[in-house]
């Protein structure tokens, strides 16, 4: 075992507390990585202000980058010394969904009461998603990782673990968006901002971003949205309809967890097109629509969970879109902040505000 510093939740809705906890060494098939950044995704946030409810105390955190300084027993493909990325998709490889090519929907349970963090005492504790990597160093499975270049900064490269993956996936993975299609996307933050530039990538013809801030609709355009509509005008789908010649969309990616937003997501959609439900209200949350509308005209409603993604396939080119300049990453980090000051970055994270947060870690006292 040995000793590190973590962000621990103790109460939800509680500030997290800087304190010692104790990981034990990699295990059969898992990897020890030391984190130069996580950042603060709103899934962190929901989790910690007890949206989900889960069990405490908890480590959260799950979008970081980092290297590879221990490895279990069985690793292959992956070395001490490696650049990785690190996700939540723990995945068996051996279930239906696993075999079927959809390791974000893995059969196998995590029970995160007994994974490799326990507290100063040795007590519980909770290494949430399968992460816990609001912390300096992170053990997790090898199929949890994906190598990457050693020149990739990693405060980029930490964004692609969730974010970025979540937003372009859901565009070219759940929608399977085809090129000359139009799109729009509700919500303009860090996962908006990747669904709409996935949609770029994928050539979608048309791109609105919907937002309830005008400056997060201008900040859209920089990513490749054409139009921008805001959510608080009235009936915000019309003129949506406006900027697709009078057409509603192929495909609507919500990527906000607010009920008003899913309200009203089937509202923008064209015929034959199908809402795509990533962002995750609240449990117990309810939205309403028509069916008879839906089935009249062949529309649809598909959840995407982290993009439908495969890491090992999908990371790697978005890794690559990034080098070539196609994909941005550097212009989503609002700003970086230590471990130390990590309330503070989550509550600046709450304002809705920024794009993405990132805590950047000092290898040199580690």
């Amino acid at each position: 075992m040995q000793t590190i510093k973590a962000a621990v939740c103790h109460a939800f809705g509680a500030p997290l507390e800087i304190e010692d906890i104790q990981l034990r060494a990699p295990e059969m098939g898992e990897v020890e990585v030391t984190l130069d950044a996580v950042a603060i995704c709103h899934s962190d946030i929901s989790y910690a202000d007890g949206a989900w409810g889960g069990s405490l105390p908890a480590v959260y955190g799950h979008e970081a980058a980092g290297v590879i300084s221990a490895c279990g027993a069985g690793v292959h493909g992956l070395s001490v010394g490696d650049s990785v990325v690190v996700t939540l998709i723990r995945a068996c490889g051996s279930c239906g969904n696993c075999a079927g090519g959809k390791p974000t929907l893995c059969e196998t349970p995590y029970d995160g009461d007994k994974g490799p963090i326990t507290t100063a005492q040795g007590g519980k504790l909770h290494q949430a998603m399968a992460c816990g990597a609001f912390a300096e160093k992170i053990v997790v499975a090898q199929n949890q990782v994906v190598r990457i270049d050693a020149n990739i900064p990693k405060d980029a490269a930490s964004l692609i673990a969730c974010g970025v993956i979540t937003g372009v996936g859901a565009v070219v993975n759940a929608a399977g968006l085809r090129a000359g299609q139009d799109v729009v996307v509700i919500g303009a933050g860090g996962v908006g901002l990747n669904a709409i530039q996935g949609a770029r990538i994928a050539g979608a013809r048309r791109i609105v971003a919907v937002d309830m801030s005008a400056d997060k609709l201008e900040i859209a355009r920089e990513f490749g949205a054409t139009d921008g509509v805001l959510a608080t005008s009235d009936k915000p789908w019309k003129a949506a309809f406006e900027a697709l010649g009078g057409r509603g969309a192929d495909a609507v990616i919500v990527t906000v967890g607010a009920i008003p937003a899913y309200d009203q997501a089937p509202r923008y959609l064209g015929s034959g097109g199908k809402v795509i439900m990533v962002g995750m209200p609240h449990s117990g949350a309810q939205s309403t629509y028509e069916p008879v509308i839906l089935a009249a005209v062949g529309q649809g409603m598909v959840g995407s969970k982290m993009g439908d993604v495969v890491i090992q396939r999908d990371i790697p080119w978005m890794v690559d879109l990034y080098a070539q300049g196609r994909l941005k990453l550097d212009e989503l980090i609002s700003g970086r902040w230590s471990l130390d000051q990590i309330n503070e970055a989550i509550a600046d994270t709450k304002t809705g505000a920024a794009r993405r947060n990132v805590i950047l870690f000092d290898r040199q006292t580690q």
